[in-house]
């Protein structure tokens, strides 16, 4: 089988170039920027409600803007990575997130910065998709899985460093947001220069050149989005949509609005709603640290259904209990534990998985596009669903938590490990 050798000389070529763990790192960091901004956007939402009299569907309409930026970003950066190549991609995402973030700190009044929060989150969007298939390419195939799983260690990072500003600077109102983006900002910053040095994937390359030539392998020929939706990877790609779709939308309601629920519904102060948000952080970091152990191999979906059932149990405690400080925290406990195993980190790994060079950033792209769009236009009712009824509101989250982990659940009870990264060499019969 003649892709064997090749498969071996790519990974070589790219070993020699780039390390796999520092290129994990520092593309990877488009993650730590996705949950940084994110969560920031939240704290911020509740800091300058008061200070520039946002009602509750303007709130909803600002934190929706963020997330539809994400969405129509990753749906465009995904195809853009395929068709020109992840690094011009990667590098110049960066440097339009921090020119974003750097209006948003200012702070602007309100269109500015739902229109700056559109920005920076269309650059996040288009950095995921192609980000994480330039770390699947550079890695080596006992690590991949592993070194996709940093992205989601930097995210909790990211997370737990905004969380740590808003505990510090939450109840300062404006200089408090400048300092949760001015962060944001600088990171941003450190990212574009340190992957200035990261090279083109290699694998990348080679599915250009076999294309250009005329070369009929199923990384030249399985290059058009209709590839998608037909065999063998449509099956994959709804399910997928499916899982991360549903799944997100609670993550998404958690960190935008997890602040915001606390402190309207919850009696808390902003400080103390992000301190109980970081106890889950080293519940997670923990999980994911042992997730990462066994991901490249078949020890993952016993966890993945371990986390499942945490994550289950997360929103259906408030939805019984009701949301004060005690039972947020114990939501936030078990959330946690559902993170580690069954979200976003198994959802990279399949997504990668699953599909061709030459289409791998584009399904993940539209993966997470579609996940964000959803997250959206939820994230556009949810104040005015909390202000109905939040009991409801969190009785429905459990209901979209189970039916995204189901269809996880049936799609990949089976599946092999890295058969797109073993096959994508062999000789396509047709394209």
């Amino acid at each position: 089988m003649r892709y064997w050798p090749l498969e071996r000389a790519e990974a070589g070529s790219t070993m020699m170039r780039s390390s796999p763990v520092s290129v994990a790192v520092v593309i990877g960091m488009a993650s730590y920027v996705d949950a940084a901004a994110i969560t920031g956007f939240g704290v911020a939402l509740a800091i300058l409600q008061p200070s520039l009299g946002l009602q509750p569907g303007q709130v909803g309409l600002a934190a929706a803007s963020l997330t539809v930026g994400i969405a129509m970003g990753a749906l465009a950066g995904g195809r853009l990575g395929d068709r020109y190549g992840r690094r011009p991609v990667f590098v110049v995402t960066m440097a339009v997130i921090a020119a974003s973030a750097l209006v948003v700190m200012l702070p602007p009044p309100a269109p500015i910065l739902a229109a700056a929060a559109v920005l920076l989150g269309a650059a996040i969007g288009a950095d995921l998709p192609v980000s994480l298939a330039a770390v699947a390419e550079m890695s080596p195939e006992h690590r991949r899985g592993r070194l996709l799983l940093v992205s989601n260690l930097l995210w909790v990072a990211g997370i737990l460093a905004n969380f740590l500003i808003a505990g510090a600077v939450g109840d300062l109102g404006v200089v408090g947001v400048r300092i949760i983006f001015g962060h944001i900002a600088a990171v941003a910053i450190l990212v574009l220069l340190g992957r200035l040095t990261v090279p083109e994937s290699q694998r990348w390359m080679t599915a250009r050149a076999e294309a250009a030539s005329g070369e009929r392998t199923v990384r030249a020929t399985r290059t058009r989005l209709r590839h998608l939706v037909r065999p063998p990877y449509a099956r994959p790609f709804f399910a997928l949509i499916g899982f991360y779709g549903l799944t997100n939308l609670v993550a998404n309601t958690n960190g935008q609005f997890g602040v915001y629920i606390l402190v309207t519904f919850g009696g808390v102060t902003v400080s103390q709603a992000s301190l109980i948000a970081l106890m889950g952080v080293p519940v997670v970091v923990g999980g994911l640290v042992v997730f990462m152990r066994a991901v490249d191999g078949p020890m993952r979906f016993r966890l993945f259904l371990i986390g499942a059932g945490f994550g289950i149990l997360a929103p259906l405690n408030l939805a019984v209990f009701g949301v004060d400080a005690v039972s947020s925290a114990v939501s936030t406990l078990l959330g946690a534990v559902g993170i580690a195993f069954a979200f976003e980190g198994i959802m990279k790994v399949w997504t990668q998985e699953h599909f061709p060079v030459l289409l791998r950033s584009t399904a993940q792209g539209s993966i997470i596009g579609v996940a964000r769009l959803a997250a959206a236009a939820f994230a556009g009712f949810t104040p005015l669903l909390l202000e109905f009824d939040v009991t409801m509101f969190y009785w429905i989250l459990t209901a979209c938590q189970v039916a995204g982990l189901a269809i996880a659940f049936v799609a990949f009870r089976r599946r092999p490990y890295g058969a797109a990264f073993l096959e994508e060499a062999r000789s396509s019969v047709s394209a």
